[in-house]
C-alpha cells in the first residue's frame, strides 16, 4: 500500500521554491494593475501543480474562505473584486510569481525557472497529481480535498 503523501511537508517544499524564486536577481516590472489576474481579458490562465494548489487553498482557508468561486467576468477567484488586490498574495502560485503578465515583462525565461518547475512537478507526482491544471479548477479541487 502506498503511503499517504505528507501535505504539510509538500506545502513547506512549495513555499521554499517560492522563496528561492524571490531570492533570484531577476528584474521584473509589476505595476500592480492586476490585468494578468483577469484571465478572459488576457487569454491566459496560470496552471498549478497539486502542491501549488495546496498552498493556495491553505491561504484561501486562512483568509476565512470555504469555497472557490470563479467570477462571471473570468477573473482569478483570488482577486478582490473592489480593490484589485490578490487575497492570497503570500500563497499565490508560481505562474503569478513569475509574471506571465506582458506589462511586467512577459513570462520569466524558461532557463531561469526550469529547475524550480521541475521541483514543483516532482511534488505534484508525490501528491498524486498528473500535471498542472488551470488555476480555477486546481483551486476548487484543492479546497475539496481539504474539506
Amino acid at each position: 500500500m502506498r503511503a499517504k503523501p505528507d501535505t504539510a511537508e509538500a506545502a513547506l517544499q512549495v513555499r521554499a521554491i517560492y522563496a528561492e524564486w524571490e531570492s533570484r536577481p531577476i528584474q521584473r516590472h509589476c505595476t500592480g494593475i492586476a490585468d494578468c489576474c483577469r484571465f478572459k481579458l488576457t487569454g491566459r490562465t496560470p496552471y498549478l501543480t497539486r502542491g501549488e494548489a495546496l498552498v493556495a487553498a491553505r491561504a484561501w482557508k486562512a483568509a476565512g474562505r470555504k469555497d472557490v468561486v470563479v467570477p462571471a467576468d473570468g477573473s482569478c477567484p483570488f482577486l478582490h473584486p473592489h480593490t484589485g488586490k490578490c487575497r492570497i498574495y503570500d500563497g499565490r502560485p508560481f505562474g503569478c510569481r513569475t509574471h506571465f503578465c506582458e506589462v511586467a515583462g512577459g513570462p520569466a525565461h524558461r532557463n531561469d525557472v526550469r529547475d524550480l518547475i521541475q521541483r514543483l512537478e516532482d511534488i505534484d507526482i508525490r501528491l498524486g497529481g498528473s500535471g498542472a491544471v488551470n488555476l480555477p479548477t486546481a483551486a476548487k479541487e484543492a479546497m475539496d480535498r481539504a474539506k
